[in-house]
């Protein structure tokens, strides 16, 4: 067993009770670590469906947890599939009515399968269609090489595997500002915009904890910009709705994957952490540009924390 990723749009209860207790039992059958991560009424519901031996075994974890940003979902099911393989998880993924995060959850999905390729995780990812979009229905339908039915899973004609994540944009999705935008020189002193970014979010209504994680996230970000990029570029930093928003711009413009970060590195090589990271920093993060330069779009939701990586 390698990674399996498929996913089931249901528009009753029925189906799903069905089809994640059938998962959950196969799992247990085979000694699987079985997961489940749906919303709380669902999940009790399911355990009770369950033998109380059965449900005893079950693993129930916290939804909005595990899918709190796509950055630590993904590495929140890496380090599940690494500590527990062979692993089966019942998840319900998130949905939003934002562009931008729905697009977001979307390249999530669709890299799935090469990220986590080699582990020995089945992941069934639920879906209430009576609560989607006709487009993020589509975009379930492009995102899982499985679609599971009543009369169970089956291959998908209309995956679309990364292709269904879009090329990169040209700009960050548009975002108002409710205050001033602040902004710094990204040069050779990697140790110098440290401290200036420090006591801007200092000087700033910024969580220290979300300050922290800015500063370090940003860091990352200028290596590759002095490493990889043009040698220079810049630093925003600005209040948006909800959310303290950072854009780090290169003028060279080569970070040309909207997917980058979104795969765990090789712990065996001593590069490339830094997209991996950021990615888990943050709640969201755009990638946009064109060849006259890159940006890199960091977001800090309210209400949201980052998570140890």
């Amino acid at each position: 067993m390698t990674f399996d990723h498929e996913g089931l749009l249901f528009d009753d209860e029925g189906l799903f009770l069905d089809t994640a207790r059938d998962r959950l039992r196969s799992a247990l059958g085979e000694n699987a670590h079985a997961v489940l991560a749906v919303s709380g009424a669902r999940a009790a519901v399911l355990v009770d469906s369950l033998t109380p031996s059965e449900g005893a075994r079950v693993h129930v974890i916290d939804r909005d947890g595990l899918y709190e940003a796509p950055g630590r979902a993904l590495a929140a099911l890496h380090r599940l599939a690494l500590i527990h393989e062979p692993v089966t998880l019942v998840a319900e993924p998130p949905s939003s009515s934002e562009a931008m995060e729905s697009r977001e959850w979307r390249r999530l999905e669709s890299v799935l399968c090469t990220a986590l390729a080699p582990l020995r995780l089945r992941l069934l990812c639920a879906y209430d269609a009576r609560a989607l979009t006709a487009g993020a229905r589509a975009a379930v339908r492009a995102t899982h090489p499985a679609m599971v039915g009543p009369d169970g899973p089956r291959p998908n004609p209309g995956y679309l595997g990364t292709a269904a994540s879009g090329a990169r944009p040209d700009a960050p999705e548009p975002l108002s500002a409710t205050g001033p935008v602040h902004r710094l020189e990204i040069g050779m002193s990697l140790p110098r915009l440290r401290r200036e970014l420090t006591a801007l979010c200092v000087s700033l209504p910024i969580a220290p904890h979300r300050a922290e994680g800015l500063v370090v996230a940003v860091n990352e970000l200028a290596a590759n910009v002095l490493e990889h990029g043009a040698g220079k570029g810049s630093v925003s930093v600005w209040r948006g709705p909800d959310r303290w928003v950072c854009d780090v711009f290169d003028e060279h413009g080569g970070l040309a994957d909207p997917l980058a970060g979104y795969r765990p590195v090789d712990s065996m090589r001593p590069r490339g952490y830094g997209l991996w990271i950021t990615r888990q920093i943050c709640d969201f993060m755009e990638i946009s540009g064109n060849g006259e330069g890159s940006t890199v779009r960091l977001h800090f939701v309210d209400g949201l924390g980052a998570l140890s990586f």
